[in-house]
């Protein structure tokens, strides 16, 4: 890649850095992208030395991380100190890593950075602090948007066994249900199609779409918004060319034989997707927003307070995000 990936903080007391650096230490085993880390360089000094690892840190500017890349861990410095030790979020946590998120999708959108990675956050720490998105997807949806245009983020868990997307996200059940419509089924599989299209190669993508409730409403006798909303929405992708089926029933659409006929699955709330996806690819399944004008990915597990600054934090879902923020940049037009 001619320009780096722009990597945010994260939660400063998480495990964030842990994986950031271990990730460094492995980019010549694992020929990893070039990246930066967004954040404080101190407080990113003092956790390398936690764990026990030699890491030469180097304060750069977005332009200069990829020659730095090669022998030492790269950092953008917000102006922002974060002071929280591991697995203690303190007042400096949440500024902190909302600033990175900020300048990642601004060196992005001015085309310093190639695409965003984000670290895990903690939502209720933002939450203390005046943060009113009820996610990172959601926040950067805002953080993208223009006078004229506010985008619908899509949140899609890939990996290699199996890709999901829930059609509502980070609210509760209830209000999946209040929110859940043939005409966000409708944008959301519209948006999910073009990404599987631009960034995954796939010219005929195949959906297979969930019903809500259980057996899929058998018929309208354990529920009815099978034949009043999802198979609304699915006759209209239908009649648009889309190869897409449904709805199915949520319990037999994850075993292997069921997998190997679509590339995606479209499900109607969080936990129903989620459930399946971190089953079967925990350590290395990818989460990537779809719908904003630029890439993003993410590993797909939290802040893990109680393991933070101890060493045992597993790098293999950033690592796995960064190679696909990699890949789906390639995929590109030039």
């Amino acid at each position: 890649m001619s320009k780096p990936l722009a990597l945010t903080s994260g939660e400063p007391a998480g495990i964030g850095p842990d994986i950031t650096i271990k990730a460094w230490l492995r980019r010549d085993e694992l020929k990893l992208p070039a990246f930066y880390l967004i954040g404080d360089p101190q407080s990113l000094g003092d956790r390398a030395n936690k764990l026990g690892l030699d890491v030469r840190i180097v304060e750069v500017r977005p332009e200069e991380a990829c020659v730095a890349f090669a022998t030492a861990l790269p950092v953008v410095a917000t102006g922002h100190v974060a002071t929280a030790a591991p697995g203690h979020p303190d007042s400096t946590s949440a500024h902190a890593a909302m600033a990175s998120i900020r300048q990642a999708v601004g060196d992005v959108m001015a085309g310093r950075a190639s695409a965003v990675v984000t670290n895990p956050i903690a939502k209720s720490v933002l939450y203390r602090a005046g943060f009113r998105h009820p996610g990172h997807t959601e926040y950067l949806a805002e953080l993208a948007a223009t006078a004229n245009h506010t985008p619908q983020p899509v949140m899609m868990l890939w990996s290699s066994p199996l890709a999901v997307v829930p059609v509502t996200i980070h609210v509760s059940l209830r209000d999946a249900l209040a929110q859940l419509s043939a005409d966000l089924i409708v944008s959301t599989a519209r948006i999910v199609v073009a990404g599987l299209k631009a960034y995954f190669g796939l010219a005929h993508p195949r959906l297979a779409v969930s019903g809500l409730n259980p057996h899929a409403g058998e018929e309208g006798s354990l529920g009815t918004e099978e034949g009043t909303i999802v198979a609304p929405a699915i006759e209209i992708l239908r009649r648009e060319g889309l190869d897409i089926r449904g709805p199915l029933p949520a319990d037999t659409m994850f075993h292997e034989a069921a997998r190997r006929t679509y590339d995606c699955a479209i499900c109607m709330y969080h936990d129903q997707a989620l459930i399946a996806v971190k089953t079967l690819a925990f350590e290395d399944a990818v989460n990537v927003t779809l719908g904003l004008p630029f890439i993003r990915t993410s590993p797909d597990h939290g802040t893990a307070f109680d393991i933070a600054g101890t060493g045992k934090a597993n790098p293999s879902s950033l690592i796995a995000a960064l190679r696909l923020a990699a890949r789906m940049t390639a995929a590109q037009p030039a």
